[in-house]
């Protein structure tokens, strides 16, 4: 493989111009059919196999038209300090609101609040609730604009109006955070290298990846119905590991450059060294996201895939247009150790080098490996610890800011009819097999009335046919609580047993069954996704390593890194800690799905620093050094260049926790405080820890296996024996 890539390096350096012009011209093209596609919205949302999915299925089929998986709001009106919602000039307000909300073209019924007995006990709070044909996630901008127009003619007649329900979902936003994270990037690199252009070439690149990258998706996205989140999320990794990408080729392009190459030679033995260790990462990184589908919930694959293609992308250009931007640049991008006149003036070609901060610091944890170890894996598992305490749940409008109408609404609801209100249940009994239906109806509606946390049963309604029917259950305790979950498990469990007697199907669904059904769903996919993409990862680490202990030592760190890292999740999101500075403005259950996709992404980069900073000790040890020395010597070349990507990336995913979306916020401190944890506590001590440990060993393979693998030639042996540079005898591993 180096040596292939060595060519593909030298090859677009040589013609950089017709390089250039291509990825110019691919970035325009998907620019243009951006601009030219139907604006994205939300991807609607179906969850195959889950009985909430079921249920909805079941109900489009015996009760056709009614659109059950819709769209719903509910307008939530308070009458006046010291007056009722059933005064005349109230109820005349809502009664012309109701007719407002009739008229939209995609409302299937308006409830009026008086004849659906919608009114609190103490006569204060109302509500009307509207279905729309189409989901949320699909619902068009006229629509929304005319549900808040009406509630606003009820403000301004004096009462408050809020709305609730997920008719008003809208796209995320990210904030001027971002901009700073991107910022963060420029800086760090600028300090890095010691020079502007050699600092641009990577903000550049990574720039132009995910230009191309998020045009595409935005393009796609009516086609292959991808939501907003799915380019944010696009945008995230492929803005992270672009910039880090390319970061690594130019430090090797330097590197070279300073053994006194030609600039042409140096882009080649950079691409073909460091563009091996891009490869390898970018895979370990796409098998994680593509490996997503596993969980089979349509969303999260569209994201993987999406996200696992702008990483493909940012790979491709860190091999071919950054040697191309390289040749252009010239003599601007100066070898190792010039900085240029920026940060003063290159050392004489004979002076001896000083050991860096890197290698200080390695030479350090060779010298006393078990208190390292020992520190480290007890710091991680002490920032573990509340990862104990970790609740799943998907969030719903009581964990919207307090300055939303949705949490207004949640709240005005909850002090009016209770907090179960705000999640109530759909019961759909299928009782077609069934000799007598009606009887069915009936003994359903008893057996939910015996459970617990029950506080109100509404009678059944049967469709046309007479075989189906529908009930609501209002529980007593807010949709996210364990005591809501419980009742559902409840009455699946009761149906089970009338089924049992009567043949009848008796099915839970709605948002708050359907919440709890994906975060189970998400828990039982767990363990399956851990074991295919370690799995694989471990496979392809074995192949570029060589060796089986150190892909099970980064195996085994990784773990640690994620598990520390949910730790936090917990501790911000869940307990509260540092809420104000996150701005996480309302507490709850961490998100269902963001085990599993820490999982995943964080396995990808943290293989990143892996196979860079391994690479670099391999490398060395291959060609005679000793195992401790090989250590020392990856640091001094990689440690700076890693610190850099992982401060590099953790400054652009905290740039995502200024979103508006929660989901997006959680995800980028989630994946910010991993790539901290995983770069600086388990690749920059445990990793030097371990391997001075395990000496000789950590590169033992089996002969048999070691004939049976393929030689990529990550570290470059090829182009040092063609070429001679090397001639110390190769270590056999």
């Amino acid at each position: 493989m180096a040596t292939f890539l060595y060519k593909l390096g030298r090859l677009s350096f040589r013609r950089r111009h017709f390089v250039a012009l291509i990825w110019v011209a691919l970035l325009t093209l998907a620019g243009v059919g951006a601009a030219g596609a139907p604006a994205a919205g939300n991807s609607s949302f179906s969850i195959p196999g889950t009985e909430a999915q079921k249920a909805f299925d079941l109900l489009e089929q015996r009760f056709p038209g009614t659109s059950a998986d819709g769209a719903t709001a509910r307008v939530v009106f308070k009458a006046p300090s010291g007056e009722k919602m059933t005064d005349p000039g109230n109820k005349a307000t809502v009664k012309e609101t109701v007719k407002e909300l009739s008229d939209g073209s995609e409302v299937v019924r308006v409830t009026d609040p008086y004849q659906a007995k919608a009114v609190s006990k103490d006569g204060t709070i109302a509500y009307a609730q509207v279905s729309y044909k189409v989901s949320g996630m699909e619902l068009d901008d006229a629509a929304k604009d005319a549900l808040k127009d009406s509630a606003q003619d009820a403000r301004e007649a004096g009462l408050t109006v809020e709305i609730g329900g997920d008719a008003l979902q809208a796209v995320p936003h990210t904030g001027s955070s971002e901009i700073i994270g991107i910022a963060v990037a420029a800086v760090v690199l600028v300090i890095t290298f010691g020079s502007l252009v050699a600092a641009g070439l990577p903000l550049l690149t990574a720039l132009i990846g995910v230009g191309i990258g998020v045009s595409a998706i935005t393009g796609l996205a009516s086609v292959l119905d991808l939501g907003s989140t799915t380019s944010t999320l696009a945008m995230m990794i492929g803005l992270a590991v672009g910039i880090d990408y390319a970061l690594f080729i130019v430090s090797r392009y330097r590197a070279e450059l300073a053994e006194g190459r030609e600039r042409e030679e140096a882009a080649g033995r950079a691409v073909g060294t460091a563009g091996s260790a891009v490869v390898f990462a970018g895979l370990t990184v796409v098998i994680a996201l593509v490996g997503l589908s596993v969980v089979n919930i349509p969303m999260l694959t569209k994201m993987g895939i999406a996200a696992a293609g702008t990483v493909a992308i940012a790979v491709l250009i860190a091999l071919t247009m950054v040697p191309a931007l390289l040749g252009h640049a010239g003599r601007k991008v100066k070898p190792m150790g010039e900085k240029g006149k920026l940060l003063g003036r290159a050392k004489k070609k004979d002076q001896p080098a000083k050991p860096n901060l890197g290698a200080r610091w390695a030479s350090f944890v060779v010298r006393r490996p078990v208190a390292v170890l020992l520190l480290g894996v007890i710091g991680l598992g002490a920032a573990a610890v509340p990862a104990t305490s970790l609740e799943l749940g998907l969030p719903d409008d009581g964990s919207q800011p307090t300055s939303t109408t949705q949490r207004r609404a949640y709240d005005l609801l909850s002090e009016g009819f209770g907090p179960g209100f705000n999640g109530p249940l759909m019961v759909v009994v299928d009782a077609k097999d069934s000799d007598d239906p009606k009887a069915v109806f009936a003994e359903t509606g008893d057996e939910i009335k015996g459970l617990k946390d029950v506080v109100t049963v509404t009678p059944a309604q049967p469709n046309k046919a007479g075989d189906t029917a529908t009930i609501t259950v209002i529980p007593g305790s807010k949709p996210s609580s364990v005591t809501t979950e419980n009742l559902v498990h409840g009455i699946r469990d009761a149906g089970a047993g009338i089924k049992a007697d009567t043949d009848a199907n008796v099915l839970v669904t709605g948002s708050t069954a359907m919440n709890i059904d994906v975060s189970e769903k998400l828990n039982d996919a767990l363990v399956p996704y851990l074991v295919l993409v370690v799995g694989l990862a471990f496979l392809l680490l074995i192949v570029v390593f060589r060796s089986i202990l150190v892909p099970l030592k980064a195996a085994l760190g990784f773990l640690l890194s994620v598990m520390a890292a949910l730790g936090a999740v917990v501790a911000v999101f869940q307990w509260g800690w540092l809420s104000g500075l996150m701005g996480v403005e309302q507490t709850g259950p961490v998100m269902s799905m963001m085990p599993i996709f820490m999982v995943g992404v964080v396995f990808g980069l943290a293989m990143d620093y892996e196979v860079f900073l391994v690479t670099r000790m391999r490398e060395a040890y291959v060609h005679g050094e000793k195992p401790a020395q090989a250590v020392v010597t990856g640091f001094r070349h990689g440690a700076r260049v890693v610190t850099a990507a992982a401060v590099i990336m953790m400054a652009v995913f905290a740039g995502f926790i200024g979103s508006s979306e929660s989901m997006v916020k959680m995800i980028g401190f989630g994946l910010a405080i991993a790539v901290f944890f995983d770069a600086f506590v388990v690749r920059m001590a445990i990793v030097p820890a371990v391997l001075a440990l395990l000496g000789r060993k950590a590169w033992w393979l089996p002969n048999w296996l070691d004939r049976a693998l393929p030689n990529v030639d990550v570290e470059g042996d090829g182009l040092r024996t063609a070429s001679g540079d090397d001639d110390r005898e190769l270590v056999r591993v």
